[in-house]
C-alpha cells in the first residue's frame, strides 16, 4: 500500500510539472544536467563505441570529434583491417591499414566513401551531442510538455520536429522528472504507421565533463524487436 501511495504521489507531481514547464525550459534543465559547464560547444575529444548485435560479431569504433577544428574521425577494425574515415573541415580522407591509395573496387567492398563518412559524422555528433544538439538551428521544440509512462517508468516528454531543410522525422525525448536526465528517445518517419525506433538509455559515462548515456539499446516501435546496443567507453589513450 505504501508503494502504491508513493507511486501515485510521484505520478501526480509529474503531471503537475508537465502542465507548468515549457518545452524550452525542460530542455534547458536537461542540458544543465548533462553539460553543466557548457563543454559541448568546444568539445574536442575521443571515445569508443562498441556495438553488440544479435548473431553478429561485436564491432568497435574509435571516434574523435573536434567541433572547434571541424574534425571527425571514425576508425573501425574489421577482421585484420583498420578502416578509417576522416573529415577535416571540407576535406575527406579514406584509408585502410593506413593506406589512402585505394582502388574503387576495394572502397566499394568495404562501403567506404565520403558521403557515408559525412553521414557518420552527422550521426555520431548528433547522438552523442544530445540533448545539447536540440538547440541547433532548424530544430523546432514544441512548447507543450507531456507526461507519459513508458516501459513502466514515468517521464516528462519533449517533442521535436525540424525545418524542411534539416529533416522530416518526428522525435520524442523522455526525461527523468526528478533529475531531468535524458533516458529514452524515439523517432518516427510516419507516426500514423508507428514506424521508426525507440532507444533506451542506461548508465552514464562522463566524457570531457559531459554526462553521456553509456548504453543505448535500439528497438523497433512497431513490434519492440531488439536491434542492437551501443556501449560507450573512454579512450584510454586520450
Amino acid at each position: 500500500m505504501k508503494n502504491l501511495t508513493f507511486f501515485l504521489l510521484v505520478f501526480a507531481s509529474t503531471i503537475a510539472l508537465a502542465q507548468t514547464i515549457t518545452g524550452p525550459e525542460l530542455l534547458k534543465k536537461s542540458i544543465q544536467f548533462h553539460d553543466p559547464n557548457n563543454n559541448w560547444e568546444t568539445f574536442d575529444g575521443s571515445f569508443i563505441v562498441s556495438m553488440k548485435m544479435p548473431n553478429k560479431p561485436e564491432r568497435q569504433s574509435n571516434i574523435t570529434i573536434s567541433l572547434p577544428k571541424e574534425y571527425f574521425s571514425l576508425q573501425t577494425i574489421k577482421d585484420s583491417l583498420v578502416i578509417e574515415s576522416v573529415i577535416n573541415k571540407l576535406d575527406c580522407t579514406l584509408s585502410i591499414n593506413g593506406s589512402t591509395d585505394l582502388s574503387e573496387t576495394l572502397k566499394k567492398e568495404h562501403n567506404l566513401n565520403c558521403k557515408r563518412a559525412n553521414l557518420f559524422k552527422d550521426y555520431y555528433t548528433y547522438l552523442y551531442g544530445l540533448p545539447m544538439k536540440l538547440n541547433d538551428e532548424g530544430t523546432i521544440i514544441h512548447p507543450n510538455v507531456t507526461q507519459k509512462i513508458f516501459k513502466g517508468k514515468d517521464y516528462l516528454v519533449l517533442k521535436a520536429t525540424y525545418s524542411k531543410e534539416v529533416g522530416k522525422d518526428t522525435w520524442y525525448f523522455y526525461f527523468n522528472p526528478e533529475t531531468f536526465a535524458m533516458e529514452v528517445y524515439q523517432f518516427f518517419k510516419d507516426e500514423t504507421k508507428n514506424d521508426g525506433e525507440y532507444i533506451l538509455l542506461t548508465e552514464l559515462e562522463t566524457i570531457n565533463g559531459i554526462k553521456m548515456p553509456k548504453n543505448r539499446a535500439w528497438y523497433y516501435n512497431k513490434n519492440d524487436k531488439y536491434l542492437a546496443t551501443d556501449i560507450l567507453s573512454k579512450n584510454a589513450s586520450k
